[in-house]
């Protein structure tokens, strides 16, 4: 009975019910595996202290401390205020918006004490839990947040009264969790194919370019790749029209093309308003290909060597380098033909030549000394070019594991080290080769990849990045040079990882193997899931002879499909036979009366318990004596409370289950008696 006190109704008893150990347990673990989602892109300086936050609250509720002071929680809510506005500046978009909202679940727990408090702890969750997928979308995280998707309604569940605690009903809440989640997919995927959507995602916000990918970039220095050749997701995968691949020496996909040198480092240079694009003299059969991109936060867009015109929505610059309009921050499909037999600016302007032969003074005085060696011996620039490459044949090694160089990188490099990989060989061989005066310039990208010949595509990873050099020569234009393969000819075929020996995935071919097998999984998540964009959206009602599908028609295809699922529902509810309604005691009670009525005890429709026990005491008196005391406990659990203790619930169905009963013949049955179907349902 409610009772009032200064104007205001009393709150009723289930709505202050506090929280037990177990239930707080399980939205303690909820509320940390939702941050754990967003460790990838939250600064360690507060994930790591937030986590500490979470475990320091549970700790102190199991020894029995409450709800921590507001004179604790505000200040701590202003500090979190304070270091978002520090770090980004700003409390809108992104990133600020999801480091101020985990911060906030994790305070909002040092507050939960009820059930109450619990529900909405639980429904903030759940938003933040969502917010990760702005940041990653990749088919393993999308199966990691539902992971913990499970837990959080497995949360839910525990917040219903009357239901028993400890391993049997954390199972039970689990697999509640897991029954909820997949019962909604249907509607979700509905959703996700009928609903209008944007042109763009919503996480294609401003901004997004500034997160930092693993990728190319936009300058080379020794060891600078080191962490992109041992990383082994996808870049881009390519089919090709013609079906096969070319070889693997042809599988040069360029990127950029790095001009200038300080000494240490390559870069593009500065950017031209207008930069003439390079003719190129098609000398082979062009090959059509569509490229799949996964996103890099960049904007060049990897073509085969070498592209004869720009992907739709890019642009070709200097050295033919497609260029996108705007940064890749979505997987992204382009189509090109390319030649892989050219020749490629048969005539080199002075501008461009001269920046070709450019070289910082004062550095790598041996190399220098060595390139103009070779020269006064009476080479031509072929002959320069089988030098440099016959020089590295003889002494130097292939490996991922480099010393690190000085000043004079080049020198210690060619001349005391003489260990490294495709940017020690690429930088070093332009600079020789600039050094006797031919023009030069360094090509990153990627080369080699994995054909899979049963999905009929070519994968490349990030693992496959690579370094090359391009020389100019006079008649014949500008040609590629891989001295990486004069010195291992294994990384044109195997690849990186194969060639260094790297450990892991390089060690086993079959693992490797296996791992490229995996993918097709990857590739149909990115072209199924991740590029369904409006666009394609428009076309999914074509089968239907609807070409354009505008909102409405979307709209309309998604009422039929509920409208659909809810007749499939009804009539999964009203569908015939036996089953069993109520909760576990109910169900406990069910599984205890089949069991007797395989051995020809049958419980009648309606019948109750001490009922049921009377009759029986005439059928089978030694079953019913052995059986009285649970079939009176079942009595007493189900008619002499309110609610049911949850403990002695959980005790019933356990002693039910592993009840020993005697044989059909020894029970006592009459002969030739059978068992009647159990109780259609179990009225409560």
């Amino acid at each position: 009975m409610l009772r009032r006190r200064r104007g205001r109704t009393a709150p009723p008893a289930s709505s202050v019910e506090r929280l037990d150990a177990h239930t707080f347990g399980l939205l303690s673990a909820t509320t940390a595996a939702t941050l754990l989602a967003h460790v990838g892109h939250l600064p360690a300086w507060l994930s790591l202290p937030l986590l500490a936050l979470v475990a320091l609250r549970w700790w102190s509720r199991r020894r029995g401390a409450g709800v921590i002071a507001s004179w604790i929680r505000l200040p701590l809510a202003g500090l979190l205020l304070v270091l978002v506005v520090m770090h980004f500046g700003n409390l809108f978009g992104r990133e600020p918006g999801t480091m101020l909202g985990c911060g906030l679940l994790a305070l909002k727990l040092l507050e939960t004490e009820r059930r109450r408090d619990a529900r909405v702890a639980l429904g903030f969750a759940a938003f933040v839990l969502m917010s990760a997928l702005l940041f990653e979308q990749s088919l393993l995280f999308t199966l990691l947040i539902c992971t913990v998707l499970v837990l959080l309604l497995a949360s839910l569940v525990s917040l219903q009264p009357a239901l028993p605690r400890g391993r049997t009903a954390l199972r039970l809440q689990l697999r509640t969790g897991a029954v909820l989640l997949g019962a909604s997919l249907p509607l979700a995927a509905a959703a996700f194919v009928l609903v209008p959507r944007l042109a763009s995602p919503l996480w294609g916000a401003p901004g997004d370019d500034l997160d930092a990918r693993t990728g190319l970039s936009e300058e080379m220095a020794p060891g600078s790749m080191t962490e992109l050749l041992i990383d082994d997701s996808p870049a881009l995968r390519v089919d090709f029209d013609e079906g096969a691949p070319p070889a693997p020496a042809q599988r040069y996909f360029r990127a950029l093309i790095m001009w200038d040198f300080d000494g240490t480092t390559w870069t593009r240079g500065p950017r031209r308003a207008w930069t003439p694009v390079e003719e190129v003299e098609d000398t082979s059969a062009a090959l059509a290909y569509t490229v799949t991109l996964e996103p890099s936060r960049q904007r060049w867009l990897p073509a085969l060597d070498v592209p004869l015109e720009a992907p739709a929505g890019a642009r070709l610059s200097a050295g033919r380098i497609a260029v996108a309009m705007t940064p890749v921050n979505q997987p992204r499909q382009y189509r090109l033909r390319s030649a892989t037999g050219y020749r490629l600016a048969p005539t080199l302007e002075g501008t461009e030549r001269a920046r070709a032969l450019a070289l910082p003074a004062g550095v790598d005085p041996r190399s220098r000394a060595l390139a103009t060696r070779w020269r006064l011996e009476g080479r031509d620039d072929a002959g320069m070019v089988q030098a440099a490459l016959e020089f590295y044949r003889r002494e130097f090694t292939y490996t991922l594991e480099v010393p690190l160089l000085g000043r004079d990188s080049v020198d210690e490099f060619l001349f005391d080290t003489q260990r490294g990989y495709c940017e020690h060989y690429s930088s070093s061989f332009v600079f020789l080769m600039r050094a006797g005066g031919i023009p030069a310039r360094v090509v990153t990208g990627y080369q080699g990849g994995w054909w899979n010949a049963t999905y009929r595509y070519l994968l490349v990873r990030q693992s496959d990045a690579h370094a090359w050099a391009e020389v100019w020569m006079e008649g014949r234009g500008w040609l590629r040079v891989d001295p990486t393969a004069a010195v291992s000819p294994t990384r044109v075929e195997a690849g990186s990882g194969g060639a260094a020996g790297a450990g892991g995935w390089g060690d086993d071919d079959w693992l490797r193997s296996l791992r490229n097998q995996l993918d097709v999984v990857n590739r149909l998540w990115t072209q199924g899931v991740l590029r369904f964009d409006a666009l394609r959206q428009k076309g999914l009602l074509t089968p239907f002879g609807v070409a354009d599908a505008r909102p409405g028609d979307l709209l309309l295809a998604l009422s039929a499909a509920l409208a659909v699922a809810m007749v499939l529902a009804t009539l999964w509810a009203l569908r015939g036979g036996p089953r069993v309604r109520g909760d576990e005691l109910d169900r406990a009670w069910a599984h205890l009366l089949r069991r007797l009525g395989r051995r020809g005890i049958a419980h009648r429709p309606a019948e109750g318990p001490m009922e049921f026990l009377a009759r029986m005491n005439g059928d089978a008196p030694a079953l019913a004596a052995r059986l009285a005391p649970v079939i009176g406990e079942y009595a007493e659990l189900r008619y002499g409370a309110r609610i049911a203790d949850a403990a002695r619930v959980a005790a019933f169905a356990r002693r039910a289950r592993r009840l020993a009963l005697p044989s059909r013949r020894a029970a006592g049955a009459p002969a030739g008696a059978t068992a009647q179907p159990d109780a259609a349902r179990i009225e409560v």
